[in-house]
């Protein structure tokens, strides 16, 4: 299939949007309960900073997972494993749901994680499937157009639910996405991998392969720049909230607006991405996009050091960190599946399982350094900005090719 062609005929094909609800349900199950820390808290009766715990215990799952998953779509299909995912995403929310103390919730949160990441990782391989490089990177500017919309209307969805119906139906309405994800994948999502020469599964095979993605510098390369630069964004959303209604002083209930901006942020980016594709290589967007997360994360570290970091120049920061992902995101992806066509899984899940497990050091980190202040998250935002980009010059520049 030729993606560049359908896109421009067809903005949104309709596998196109199911593979966007997939990836979403991480957003959705991060985002939609961030309003909620201070009153599941309070509810389970567990100490200041556990609901932190709880998103760190996700971000484990989802790691984790996508290491099952990917290897099982290569050798099964794409969709079984996706109808198994969502089955244990499905109960696991009902667990999340019925929680009466922190160490369940934290418990049935991982497994929703090990479940949800089925999503995530095999809506990649299903566009590595289907598309070429550079095809590739425009496609997942358009899922990222589509899933955008769950960091704007989950948090202000969330605290919707929060203050009418208490925090349990949150995990409640995950549970009813979930099942609206698998009658979709039922109806509009044909296979796209062909298994008729796959080999049965042997671990030792399985090994090798993932062995093979690590000693690929350019896979590592492009997935780590990618990943670490992603990881500031979770630092983010775990701070966030202390930072911007505790510290900032925004109302609980206008805190999903502020989020939301900066969503819309990452979402134009996204778009102009797929529009710049159309003349520059993916490489070279990615080359171009890693220099905004890494000034804009020190900037907001010298502002907080030195007691000039107001609210809206904490927000600029914020806005600048999470919109250049718009461009960082698609095609650090694209340029790491490029060479894995028949692996599209295991490349996948090796990929979301480096950039989650990052993602779960940002997201203890916050935890761990909490003082009270602004500092931890400024700290962390420069860490994963400049490290993003030392690590794309160390394993990728100047060896990289334009991608075609």
């Amino acid at each position: 299939m030729n993606l560049g062609s359908g896109l421009d005929t067809r903005r949104f094909p309709g596998w196109l949007v199911i593979l966007g609800a997939l990836t979403a349900i991480g957003p959705l199950s991060i985002d939609m309960y961030l309003p909620a820390f201070a009153t599941l808290e309070r509810d389970l009766a567990a100490p200041a900073g556990s609901a932190e715990l709880t998103l760190a215990g996700f971000f484990i799952g989802m790691a984790c997972g996508q290491l099952v998953w990917g290897p099982l779509s290569d050798r099964f299909g794409r969709k079984p494993p996706l109808y198994a995912g969502l089955a244990l995403f499905t109960l696991a929310s009902l667990g999340c749901a019925l929680a009466d103390d922190i160490a369940a919730l934290t418990a049935w949160r991982v497994l929703q994680a090990l479940g949800g990441s089925a999503g995530m990782v095999i809506a990649r391989a299903v566009v590595r499937d289907r598309c070429t490089a550079r095809e590739s990177a425009r496609a997942f500017s358009t899922l990222i157009l589509v899933m955008g919309l769950a960091p704007i209307l989950a948090p202000i969805i969330g605290g919707w639910l929060v203050t009418t119906l208490g925090w349990r139906a949150i995990f409640y309405l995950l549970l009813a996405f979930a099942l609206a994800c698998m009658l979709a994948i039922r109806l509009g999502l044909k296979e796209s991998h062909d298994i008729r020469h796959e080999t049965a599964l042997n671990l030792r095979r399985i090994g090798r392969d993932y062995a093979g993605l690590f000693a690929s510098r350019a896979f590592l390369g492009y997935t780590l720049s990618g990943g670490l630069a992603m990881a500031g964004m979770f630092a983010y959303i775990a701070g966030s909230p202390f930072v911007l209604i505790q510290l900032g002083g925004i109302a609980p209930q206008h805190f999903g607006w502020a989020f939301g901006l900066n969503a819309l942020g990452f979402i134009a980016a996204s778009q102009l991405n797929a529009r710049s594709l159309k003349n520059i290589a993916p490489t070279r967007m990615l080359r171009r996009a890693l220099w905004l997360p890494a000034l804009a994360g020190l900037t907001l570290l010298g502002l907080t050091l030195s007691g000039q970091a107001s609210l809206p120049l904490t927000l600029l920061c914020m806005f600048v960190y999470v919109g250049s992902l718009g461009f960082i995101a698609p095609n650090s992806s694209a340029s790491a599946l490029a060479t894995h066509g028949q692996r599209a899984g295991t490349a996948s899940a090796l990929m979301g399982a480096l950039q989650f497990g990052l993602a779960t050091l940002t997201g203890v980190g916050i935890s761990h350094l909490h003082d009270g202040s602004a500092r931890p998250l400024a700290l962390l935002l420069a860490l994963c900005g400049v490290g993003a980009w030392l690590l794309h010059r160390w394993l990728v520049h100047p060896h990289d090719r334009h991608l075609r």
